[in-house]
């Protein structure tokens, strides 16, 4: 397709006898976000800089903007715009000095170089640092200074690994706020683990684990993998939370109901319908006849966190405990 940035089919990393990447195969087109997720070490990391040319494949190919990255790494590296995990920098340099270099290496022209750091300095609001160097920076404004390298030529994919990573939440805003506007022209890949991140800006998500790919699909999509939809948090009086539950489990319609937590003499349960039944009208009228000083009763729709841990730990489901 005319609008198909990356072609990543069987891309595996092997060290020694362990895979770290394990067949890997995903497209990405222009105007998608796509969010990277898994947990530590399922290999989103290594993915990335085997992308981006960092590591060479043990199999596979990875194609950007129809040129391979193992026969032509140099025109996909000028395609590509690139933030690794921690965000290495010259700490020696300004944070303007890093960016001029940067646009040199990138074979800008002097005119071009000036218009683009003047521009990603306002996009990643940069300006009280600009001339500090760059070991005097917070984490957060080091994180925006190699956002701002990423983004200076202006690239077809940008590869962010963990770009939020240090921020504070306004920066986050920030951050997700530029990404959304420049995802209409770019195809963006970010690998993280907070899962709000993608609810915020991704239009799909991948879930890696021990080096497989094993869910691909929107935020909607993954979260009706859910194997507890339509799910309830109830908030009832510490006193009467067991006797509540043993109600709870006893209701026709009701899979399983959990407590899963005690805080300020309030217990907070789960309880998930037995199937795809609206259990809501049923579970407020057993809570009002126990006198159960509830608090608040609240349809959960399900979760990317709930998908997420049953993915990658192989969860199937929950049983009626």
């Amino acid at each position: 397709m005319a609008d198909e940035i990356l072609d990543v089919q069987g891309l595996t990393k092997r060290f020694g006898p362990l895979t770290a990447v394990d067949r890997v195969s995903f497209k990405v087109r222009k105007g998608e976000v796509l969010g990277f997720l898994g947990p530590n070490g399922a290999g989103k990391s290594t993915t990335m800089k085997m992308i981006t040319g960092f590591l060479s494949p043990s199999e596979g190919t990875a194609v950007v903007h129809g040129a391979d990255v193992a026969a032509d790494p140099i025109t996909v590296k000028s395609h590509i715009g690139y933030l690794p995990e921690g965000a290495p920098l010259y700490g020696d340099m300004t944070a303007r000095a890093l960016l001029n270099f940067v646009a040199e290496i990138r074979g800008m022209s002097k005119p071009e170089r000036k218009r683009r750091i003047e521009e990603v300095i306002d996009q990643v609001h940069l300006e009280e640092v600009i001339f500090r160097p760059i070991e005097t920076l917070s984490k957060g404004f080091k994180r925006r200074v190699g956002l701002a390298q990423a983004i200076l030529h202006d690239p077809e994919l940008l590869i962010l690994d963990e770009p939020t990573d240090g921020l504070d939440p306004n920066q986050k805003h920030e951050v997700r706020t530029l990404l959304q506007k420049m995802a209409a022209d770019k195809a963006i890949v970010i690998s993280t683990h907070i899962l709000e991140e993608v609810d915020a800006v991704c239009t799909r998500a991948l879930i890696i684990a021990h080096g497989k790919l094993l869910a691909d699909g929107t935020p909607e999509e993954l979260r009706a993998q859910s194997t507890t939809p339509n799910s309830l948090s109830v908030r009832v009086a510490v006193a009467q939370a067991e006797q509540v539950r043993g109600k709870l489990r006893a209701t026709a319609g009701v899979g399983f109901v959990e407590i899963v937590g005690k805080v300020d003499g309030v217990a907070h349960l789960t309880v998930a319908p037995d199937g795809d039944e609206d259990i809501l009208a049923r579970v407020a009228e057993l809570v009002r006849t126990e006198d159960a000083g509830a608090e608040q009763i609240l349809a959960i729709p399900g979760s990317l966190d709930d998908v997420f841990r049953e993915i990658t730990q192989g969860q199937g489901g929950r049983s009626n405990a």
